[in-house]
């Protein structure tokens, strides 16, 4: 009987670890990786996606051998339109990265983003497209976080949660807002270009995705530095990029980098060699910087 007790036992442990396994979400998947041509495997990724019934909105190079493409399609902006602030959700991030003699394709996971970003719904169609598209080898990015734990995510103890974003500015009107984003992005004085632009159905709401380019002066904000310092691992996480600004009717805000940078990166350590300590002064950088892309006067 004792022998039959511990089987039984035994055999729940392995169910209960193989149900949190399956639930434990991470930030990106490797689609493929093989020796190749980076910019003839940048150009077979776009037919993939738009094959797969994706929009190409946005193209971004932040540093060699590496390119980002943004997509979206109708059920990211529809399941966007259905909670406050999905608009961050609404774009798809896929990354191209030649690392030595390889190319490797990645994306940003939907069920985790999805998740991080409380959106309505878990985006499997969209999750279904890709791996169709682009192919699924791993997950990675982190040792994995379950689904309710990532609507409530964020990195430690007075850490900010998604609902405590960077507030930029307040306009006179939404359309005042959308005007003033575009004018900074275009004048790119602070080191931020547009990449995309998405505008949520339904709603006074649109994303933009920024390139972040600040050069040894302002390194702190510069895309290049940052990933350099945190993006270190065999396998690329280059779909973190691009940043993101929110117009939300009249306020345009942004996630705090000490959330937006800490979801893509959940597994990294404070202290240390390739830590957040070593970009300490980018999330009050970025703020800075964005908000005065934005028409912040102060």
């Amino acid at each position: 009987m004792s022998k039959l007790l511990k089987l039984v036992g035994a055999l729940a442990l392995s169910v209960c670890a193989t149900v949190a396994s399956a639930q434990a979400l991470k930030p990106f998947v490797l689609g493929s990786k093989g020796a190749g041509d980076l910019a003839a495997k940048v150009e077979e990724t776009k037919a993939a996606l738009t094959g797969a019934g994706f929009t190409i909105v946005g193209t971004y190079s932040p540093y060699a051998n590496t390119t980002v493409l943004i997509a979206t399609n109708d059920e990211l902006k529809s399941t966007a339109a259905k909670s406050e602030h999905g608009g961050f959700g609404a774009a798809q991030r896929v990354s191209v990265v030649k690392v030595k003699d390889e190319v490797q394709v990645a994306y940003a996971n939907p069920a985790y983003w999805s998740n991080i970003y409380r959106m309505s719904g878990d985006l499997k169609g969209t999750s279904d497209k890709l791996q169709t598209a682009l192919g699924k080898v791993e997950d990675f990015g982190a040792k994995g976080i379950a689904a309710a734990d990532l609507r409530k995510y964020h990195y430690k103890m007075m850490m900010p949660y998604f609902d405590e974003p960077d507030q930029l500015v307040t306009h006179a009107s939404h359309e005042e807002a959308v005007k003033q984003v575009e004018a900074g992005l275009a004048a790119g004085k602070q080191g931020m270009t547009k990449v995309y632009r998405i505008d949520i159905p339904g709603k006074k709401e649109v994303v933009f995705g920024v390139a972040m380019k600040g050069g040894e002066k302002e390194k702190f904000i510069d895309d290049k530095y940052i990933m350099g310092q945190i993006d270190f691992k065999d396998v690329k996480a280059a779909a973190h990029l691009p940043y993101e600004i929110l117009v939300a009717d009249k306020k345009v805000i942004a996630l705090s980098a000490r959330f937006r940078i800490a979801a893509s990166f959940p597994d990294l350590s404070m202290m240390g060699d390739n830590s957040f300590m070593k970009i300490m002064e980018s999330p009050d950088a970025i703020k800075k910087a964005l908000a005065q892309t934005a028409g912040d006067k102060d």
